[in-house]
């Protein structure tokens, strides 16, 4: 016989929905009520104002139904979150010393992560449905939900420093979920904040894009500029990226919680050929075969254009001045952000006068003016 709380919820069925959770493969589960957003939508609100979201219009579009769930879908009466471990098997930071190799953020090495959890969560939600009945509707990251502070409601951990979730038990870590049903459940209570004067993930920042704790300034993001940014990668953040060519996670693995992390479902583990591959050989991809390399991954979403951006700008701060033969073919490519990554590049790989002995001609054709202007930097040192 089910035993009901006084909020109507059937402990019974929460207790199977937690064991059915974990055996459908996630690693934490929590519930939260749908009205859990609370302050953080007004924050969210004004960080917008702010411009800290750069580019990405879309946010400021439905801020209406990431503030409050209801408004996405009112008939929602509880919120279910979930956390999945990509937890690497080695430090990614020791990648960053690697200069002549590329550094993809732990999460791109292998599937991408919103067809991975997206089944995962039908998978649970359609057990749910046939325990309970009701309605669900899931979400992975790309719909208007602040999945962050739901899970926080939940309980699975809290917002760092670094305004990411961290969690006693995984660490930072993980991907998150979410579930909307129609059916009503008892939420479970929120997490404090475990991080005290810990600031590790606001000083690794190699372009301080943390004006204060808890605020980011995507702008100033390495993993905003080399994935959700559609532009010219600004002239000053440049030599910071290093030789990060999809996102960062700096910020996340000096977390010290990591201690805690747990292994990754296999189909996060790192591809062979996605670990630190040879920027030299990027730098000869075209469309097919940026393609073929990042077929299933989530990197093949930027585009070819976009990426081969992130990894010309690599290049030009390896040092290695024999990637200028690599570098040199894309100064004539049609997309502009990658001609004037490429010219960048170039200058810093070779000497001004070498520059300017062997690629004046391919100067003086240039016709876009931001390219145009990214030459006169490179003649003129």
């Amino acid at each position: 016989m089910p035993i009901s709380t006084s909020d109507g919820a059937d402990i019974d069925l929460v207790a199977a929905l937690r064991a059915e959770a974990r055996a459908t493969g996630f690693d934490a589960i929590g519930i939260a009520p749908p009205d859990a957003t609370g302050a953080a939508g007004a924050r969210l609100a004004e960080w917008i104002d702010l411009g800290h979201h750069g580019t990405m219009g879309w946010m400021e579009d439905r801020l209406s139904w990431r503030q409050d769930p209801r408004t996405l879908w009112p008939d929602v009466r509880s919120v279910i979150m979930l956390a999945d471990s990509y937890a690497p098997d080695e430090d990614p930071m020791d990648r960053l010393a690697q200069s002549d190799r590329a550094v993809l953020s732990v999460y791109a090495g292998n599937r991408d992560y919103h067809d991975v959890v997206k089944k995962r969560l039908k998978r649970l939600g359609r057990w749910l449905i046939d325990r309970a009945g009701g309605e669900i509707k899931v979400f992975v990251d790309t719909a208007p939900v602040m999945e962050k502070p739901l899970a926080e409601a939940a309980g699975l951990g809290w917002q760092g420093k670094h305004t990411n979730l961290v969690s006693r038990e995984l660490g930072s870590w993980f991907f998150l979920g979410a579930i909307f049903t129609t059916v009503r459940m008892r939420p479970d209570g929120a997490e404090a904040d475990h991080c005290g004067r810990c600031r590790r993930c606001l000083d690794i920042c190699p372009t301080a894009a943390f004006p204060s704790p808890g605020v980011l300034d995507a702008r100033r993001c390495i993993s905003y500029l080399t994935i959700e940014h559609k532009g010219h990668i600004p002239r000053g953040l440049r030599a910071a990226i290093g030789n990060r060519v999809y996102g960062c996670d700096d910020c996340l693995a000096v977390c010290p919680w990591n201690k805690f992390s747990r292994t990754a479902h296999e189909a996060y583990s790192t591809r062979p050929e996605l670990r630190s591959p040879r920027l030299s050989e990027l730098l000869d991809l075209d469309d097919a075969g940026f393609r073929e390399l990042f077929r299933a991954s989530p990197v093949k979403r930027i585009g070819w254009a976009r990426f081969m951006r992130n990894v010309l700008v690599a290049a030009g701060n390896s040092e290695e001045a024999k990637l200028s033969a690599g570098v040199a073919p894309h100064l004539v490519a049609e997309d502009a952000r990658v001609r004037v990554a490429a010219v960048w590049a170039l200058s810093r790989l070779m000497p001004a006068e070498a520059v300017r002995k062997s690629f004046s001609d391919i100067a003086s054709l240039e016709t876009d003016p931001d390219v145009r202007v990214e030459w006169g930097h490179a003649l003129t040192r």
